[in-house]
């Protein structure tokens, strides 16, 4: 009896194998409940080969993504490892998600890899959001037992856990043991790591890159400049990122990640109409990419293409809900629908998918700040600034600052991101931008704006801030001289916008609604010039446009809430 229930075992656990190998976890874990049900009751089994089935079968609801089944399957080996005599170590396993059965293929020689068990313990942790845990347990492997896969978890638990200087050593590691862990470069960068340091961890011998004895060192060369380039989005340098990324997209033609990355600096630019072109290149090459669609989003919302926006939401949700960029995308679709509370739920869901998606606490910030509750968008912006600050939370911590107000604080916030970004135009505006909400601080403002514009002429934040600073000094036939000026080069609806806002204050009503008009026609989604003509069309009538702004509002309330057909839920 015992003998046949020993075959049983083995012929079950060789089926178990089998059926992982082909990735058939349903089935695994269907045939582990018969495997386990020998094994509870076979009083001769060893507990090193009750470890071995159980891993077997920790492995299958690991595949199941039952993770708390798992992780406590896996505890309940590795109680028997440890039960278990030690014997030499022929070699580190692979990890459950690559091989899930490699626990049986040691089976046979009872040879149990506890280190390989810590770590699968560690990936159901971080699978149900136990960073701690997870950390706790893969910190139990000794150095020199951690794998390449194994460090660069580590390497995510240490950033995710705010431990910087760890998770440096461990992407440091990654990279020694291969160059190719692109993404342990782009952390390194993200992480504050010169370009050059970076670059003292690749190879500099042909032999380590490489098993190819005939190839040319240029691996070395673009690996280097995929450093460069990461470097320069943290360090602000948009113009040198793109430099490099576009020298990588020479020896690499059509490749995603250079043209989304090269058409976020684009957008850090202002360069919208490039931006756009590279993320619909990408699109085109692959349509089923996730990765910076919310950045596409935004840029899509900026430039009141809402057929275009409503469109890629769609096809997002339909290639994966599960992802935080999609809900980013589709709280600005909403914001630009004007249904903010909607757009503000949409945000908060991209948070619980990943409390790390910065994009969502800029969006939830923005649509904050238009809710009118400052204090929550300074949170948002905080929080966006920690995991990656970039101008974008200068901004809005500054604009939510003086919301509150609280000016001291935004002028430290626009002081913060001069000295991050010291060659910025953009960041010489905000600090203009803070002095200018004060009277006695307007020549100072001046001062920074027109720096601002010394520094990078074709500006054009700088310009509509300063002549927003004229048509508060009553200077307004400066502020009409200074937008038509730049009216003559660019073809932009904020301008429009802008000198309208100033010819109306001018009382050159027919003026004002050509410009609106224009703006309009330019970008439909134009709040402000929306906002503008229905005061100057109220003003042409003379009637009061601020009289009955509040009524009017309250009916708005009621009016337009159905979503247009073909629109998602």
């Amino acid at each position: 009896m015992e003998g046949r229930m020993g075959t049983s075992i083995e012929v079950l656990r060789e089926q178990m194998t089998f059926l992982l190998e082909q990735g058939l976890h349903d089935s695994a874990e269907m045939v582990g409940n018969f495997l386990m049900s020998l094994v509870s009751t076979n009083g001769e089994l060893s507990p090193g080969s009750r470890a071995e089935c159980m891993i077997l079968y920790g492995d299958a609801l690991y595949g199941r993504k039952e993770h708390r089944r798992a992780l406590n399957v896996y505890r309940q080996a590795l109680q028997l490892c440890r039960a278990t005599p030690k014997q030499p170590m022929s070699g580190t396993r692979t990890p459950v998600q690559s091989r899930p059965a490699s626990a049986a293929s040691a089976a046979h020689d009872s040879k149990i890899n506890e280190n390989e068990v810590k770590y699968k313990i560690g990936l159901c942790h971080l699978a149900v959001h136990d960073t701690r845990a997870a950390l706790s347990e893969m910190e139990g492997i000794p150095s020199k037992a951690r794998t390449l896969r194994i460090n660069l978890t580590l390497a995510k638990l240490y950033r995710m856990t705010g431990y910087d200087r760890v998770a440096t050593a461990s992407y440091r590691e990654c990279l020694k043991q291969c160059p190719y862990v692109l993404e342990a470069i782009v952390a390194l960068a993200e992480l504050g790591m010169a370009s050059k340091d970076i670059h003292a961890l690749f190879p500099q011998g042909q032999g380590k890159i490489s098993r190819s004895t005939t190839e040319h060192p240029e691996p070395v060369r673009w690996l280097q400049r995929f450093a460069d380039g990461h470097s320069s989005i943290t360090t602000h340098d948009y113009k040198g990122a793109l430099e490099h990324f576009n020298s990588l997209g020479q020896r690499f033609p059509n490749n995603p990640h250079l043209l989304l990355e090269s058409a976020k600096a684009e957008m850090a630019l202002t360069k919208n109409d490039e931006a756009a072109h590279n993320f619909e290149k990408a699109r085109q090459i692959d349509p089923f990419n996730i990765s910076s669609m919310d950045e596409y989003a935004m840029l899509l919302r900026s430039r009141g293409e809402h057929m275009d926006l409503n469109r890629l939401v769609h096809d997002l949700i339909s290639i994966d809900a599960t992802r935080p960029e999609v809900w980013v995308a589709a709280a600005v679709y909403w914001e630009m629908r004007d249904d903010k509370i909607r757009a503000l739920t949409y945000a908060d869901k991209s948070m619980r998918v990943d409390d790390r998606h910065t994009s969502a606490y800029i969006v939830k910030g923005n649509i904050s700040l238009a809710l009118n509750r400052p204090e929550a968008a300074v949170m948002a912006f905080r929080k966006a600034q920690l995991l990656k600050p970039d101008l974008r939370s200068y901004q809005g911590l500054v604009r939510a600052y003086l919301a509150i107000p609280k000016h001291k604080e935004a002028l430290c916030a626009a002081r913060e991101a001069m000295k991050a970004m010291p060659q910025s135009a953009k960041a010489l505006t905000l600090v203009g931008d803070v002095y200018a909400h004060h009277p006695d601080g307007r020549d100072k403002a001046r001062r920074f704006y027109e720096s601002a514009l010394r520094l990078e002429p074709t500006y054009l934040g700088a310009v509509l801030a300063l002549a927003e600073l004229y048509g508060l000094e009553g200077r307004n036939e400066e502020a009409v001289s200074l937008l038509q000026r730049y009216l003559k080069t660019f073809v932009d609806d904020a301008l429009h916008t802008k000198l309208a806002q100033i010819l109306a204050a001018s009382d050159k009503l027919g003026d004002s609604l050509f410009h609106y008009q224009t703006a309009l026609s330019i970008n439909p989604a134009n709040d402000a010039a929306k906002k503008g003509l229905e005061r100057l069309e109220k003003q042409m009538k003379g009637v009061d446009p601020d009289a009955l702004e509040e009524e009017e509002e309250n009916e708005g309330e009621d009016g337009d809430a159905d979503a247009e057909e073909g629109e998602f839920l």
